[in-house]
Formats: C-alpha cells, structure tokens, sequence
C-alpha cells in the first residue's frame, strides 16, 4: 500500500528542484498532484511526466504565489479538478544575494513577497477546506539559513525565518483541528537555486558542511512524504532540517 494512496497535493515552486522531487515522490506514494509554479507549463513537462509515470494525475496551474489573485486561481483549479487538498507544499521561493548594506528595497521586498507572503497567500487559499474537513497537512519548506543567517543572505534568511516562525504558530492555531503543519528546513541542495549562488558563496558554504558535500533533491523529499502521510501524525510544529550537519539542535 502506498502511503499516500488517493491524497490530492499542490507543491509549489513544482517545475524543478526540491519541489519537482518531492512532487515526484508524491506520487510514487501514490498521490495526484497539482503542480504550481511561475513557469510556462512546458517547462515543467518533466515533473508532469514524472508524475504521470507513477499513474497519479497530475495538473498545472500557471502560478505566482506572491500575487493573491493568482494564488486564488490555483486554489480555484484545484479544487475544482479534485474536489479537496488534502496536501499543501509551499515550496516557492527566490534567492539573491546583497549585504544589507548595499541591498535594493526592490530586492527585499521580491524576496519577502515570494517567500513568505507567497507561503501565506497559499494557507489562506486551502486551510479552509482542510478545517472544514478536519484533515490536512501543510509542508512549508524554509531553509537552514533562517535558522542561522548567513553573509549576503540577510533578506533570504529573514524571509525563511519568518516561515519557521508561521509554521509553529500556525500549528498551534489547528493541529487540534485536524490540520498538521511542519517545515522542512533544508541545507544547500544541488539544484538550479544553488547554481545560482555565486562562486564564492558556493564555496564558502561548501567548507563548512560537516559532511564536506552539498545535499540531492532525492534526500530532502523522503522528509516531506514523511510529514504527509500518517507516519507523521505526531509531528506538529517541527522544523525537520536535512543539512549535512549545517546546523545541529
């Protein structure tokens, strides 16, 4: 049996990446998935494929999550597909770096709207249905460096903090409510984010993972099908920090 036989998913920031893994891991596990993200669809054909190669249905919708009218078209799209969400990954994000010194309010403002108004926008969207039904899970994805900082990240760090800090205090509000709410606090992952990064950053973080690596997709979306499905009824408020060590609690 599957674990997540019959469930419907929307994962944000889904066309490639830790969402496009944990999209396809999904639907290994035997989920249908609503694949969200700021790309044209045929740029996410891989991930729809992937999902379709595991017989799950999968479905796009053009998606920018820091715009509320576009965030209620999803949820419109969904819903109206599936019937219900029972799975909600905010995955979406952005990255730049600048020292806070020098950094553009553009800059700040593009990167707390996508990050952290985009991962509001999206609970506002589907937390009702999932009150309403008394079941739900919401997988907010932030980073270890909202846990502790990091040079030129200032905005970045602030706006994964502010995900962290969402996520336990959304748990509080519902988990006695049916809906469970965790974050998946991932170290630098080999995907088109970090090859983003400069250089010089790259190689700086690289020197100081106590596992002398960068991390894959492939070991960060086990944690999310594991906050998803009922191994993880007992998980409530948590950030589960797949970091080669980056950072140890």
């Amino acid at each position: 049996m599957r674990v997540l036989q019959g469930r419907i998913a929307v994962v944000t920031g889904a066309a490639s990446g830790i969402g496009k893994g944990i999209a396809i891991a999904f639907a290994r596990e035997g989920a249908n998935v609503v694949v969200a993200d700021k790309v044209d669809e045929p740029r996410a054909a891989a991930v729809l494929a992937g999902i379709r190669e595991h017989g799950a249905e999968a479905l796009f919708v053009h998606t920018d999550v820091s715009d509320q009218h576009s965030v209620q078209s999803l949820a419109q799209a969904a819903l109206a597909r599936f019937g219900r969400v029972d799975i909600l990954v905010n995955n979406a994000g952005i990255f730049t770096e600048s020292l806070i010194e020098s950094l553009a309010i553009e800059d700040w403002d593009r990167v707390i709207n996508t990050n952290l108004r985009g991962t509001f926008l999206c609970i506002r969207a589907f937390i009702g249905q999932m009150l309403e039904r008394g079941d739900g899970r919401i997988i907010n994805v932030a980073s270890q460096l909202g846990q502790v900082g990091g040079k030129s990240v200032g905005h970045y760090a602030a706006s994964k903090a502010g995900v962290i800090g969402l996520t336990k205090s959304l748990a509080r509000e519902v988990s006695r409510r049916g809906v469970l709410v965790n974050a998946i606090a991932p170290g630098p992952i080999d995907t088109p984010m970090l090859h983003g990064e400069s250089e010089e950053w790259r190689s700086s973080k690289l020197a100081e993972l106590p596992i002398g690596r960068f991390g894959t997709v492939e070991e960060v979306a086990p944690t999310a099908v594991l906050l998803a499905s009922a191994a993880g009824s007992y998980y409530v408020g948590q950030t589960l920090g797949p970091n080669g060590g980056d950072v140890m609690l």
